[in-house]
């Protein structure tokens, strides 16, 4: 059995096993306070939503949503993977990609209303996913976009493909 306080967790081994969440705080320009919820593919490191628009609503606080939330989800079929309160290092894969949302993104940016929040967020969102190197995926982006060929262009036709001249001069 393990101790108190011991980090023992299920390991990721697929796409969509196991996932985590947690909310990061934030403040529009005149000190509003915001929270946001994130969601993180802990096998993937792509980041499935980050939503701030949401709202919960609980009839008697915390105590209620807990045994509201763990009553429901066996039934959706989801199985619960609890931290140690007050371990937030067993829940490292979040607090890590939060860590960055905060550096990259919240701490550098003024707000000036909860729309330019809601925006500029998104946007650092899909850069997370699509573009942003990620050391533990080989300096590679959890979800990187791809460019499908033309449906009308004949399977031969990207091989032929070749980059402009304008298109070289925008990369240097």
């Amino acid at each position: 059995m393990a101790e108190r306080g011991s980090c023992i967790r299920l390991r990721p081994s697929w796409r969509n096993h196991v996932w985590a969440y947690d909310f990061v705080q934030g403040r529009t320009h005149d000190g509003r306070a915001f929270r946001v919820l994130t969601v993180i593919d802990e096998y993937t490191r792509e980041c499935l939503a980050i939503e701030g628009d949401r709202h919960i609503r609980s009839d008697n606080g915390s105590e209620f949503t807990a045994i509201a939330v763990r009553a429901w989800l066996p039934r959706v079929g989801v199985k619960t993977l609890y931290i140690e309160p007050g371990s937030p290092w067993e829940n490292g894969y979040n607090e890590s990609f939060n860590g960055k949302l905060r550096d990259e993104l919240l701490n550098g940016e003024i707000f000036y209303s909860m729309t330019e929040a809601k925006v500029l967020i998104e946007q650092w969102h899909r850069h997370y996913n699509t573009i942003r190197p990620h050391s533990s995926l080989g300096y590679r982006p959890p979800a990187p976009q791809t460019i499908a060929p033309h449906r009308g262009d004949p399977p031969s036709a990207a091989g032929r493909l070749r980059p402009t001249r304008r298109s070289t001069e925008s990369l240097n």
